[in-house]
């Protein structure tokens, strides 16, 4: 898919309905049960992406915007939740992502759209990423963190979701490559994301990351687009899953062994 092709309101309010279904029939023993992200319950991840919403719309988007520690922050925002309970978390995250899913997409597609915002140390982002941003958080901590921790199915990802979640990864990586670029990173390489939602991308010596194919690449990688949001962000190392290297396989390596995208 190409960035024109993106539907980023869709996708967010896709993710946002199959976060409502997956949670709402969870039993008080279920809500406690914890989750794939370490020292996090269910409620616990579910606070967070509720808050997280929430917070763009009060006092707290300065530290969120501002702020120089974004992980330290999330701990901050599920800790004074801990004491709600189950329907009162997910009251929030219905609410406040039912207000970002109105606003956000007509914003999106004005001049504002465009307008870079800093994330924390994450660097500065054109204001329509913010979706994206809530794409790949939902995505991610539902697939990867609640659902394989309850035992539970996840339906189907559609193309679309897919494509939003890698925009928004591979912008966080230009950014965490450009701010601390390795010494080795001298020469450019390719990720290639096969399947539904996937594409290409050039990863320059800059620590620059653009959609298409590097023509000088030394080195190619291959995996799936569904697939990468789970070793992108190293809950699965990705020698565990179907990823490979043409090229020059060591350079090639090194790269993925050192990427870590939040």
């Amino acid at each position: 898919m190409t960035l024109s092709d993106l539907d980023r309101g869709g996708a967010f309010r896709a993710q946002r309905t199959e976060v409502l279904d997956f949670c709402e029939p969870l039993t008080a023993e279920e809500w406690r049960t914890a989750s794939r992200a370490e020292g996090w319950s269910i409620q616990d991840v579910v606070a967070h992406m509720g808050a997280g919403v929430h917070s763009m719309f009060g006092p707290a988007v300065t530290k969120l915007l501002l702020g120089k520690d974004i992980e330290k922050l999330n701990d901050e925002m599920v800790g004074i939740r801990r004491d709600r309970s189950p329907d009162q978390v997910l009251s929030e995250y219905r609410r406040w992502t039912g207000v970002f899913a109105n606003v956000m997409p007509p914003l999106a597609s004005t001049p504002l759209g465009a307008m870079r915002l800093p994330l924390s140390e994450l660097g500065g982002f054109p204001v329509r990423l913010f979706l994206s941003a809530l794409v790949f958080d939902t995505y991610t901590h539902l697939r990867y963190d609640i659902a394989p921790a309850l035992g539970r199915p996840v339906g189907e990802v559609d193309a679309n979701r897919i494509a939003v979640s890698l925009e928004w990864m591979m912008a966080v990586l230009s950014n965490q490559l450009r701010a601390a670029r390795p010494a080795w990173l001298d020469r450019p390489l390719s990720i290639n994301l096969t399947g539904p939602g996937g594409g290409a991308w050039s990863v320059e010596p800059s620590g620059a990351v653009t959609p298409g194919v590097a023509a000088s690449a030394v080195a190619v990688i291959t995996g799936q687009a569904a697939q990468f949001p789970e070793w992108g962000t190293r809950r699965a190392p990705w020698r565990e899953r179907e990823v490979d290297i043409t090229g020059d396989a060591e350079y090639g390596a090194a790269f993925l062994d050192e990427m870590n995208i939040v």
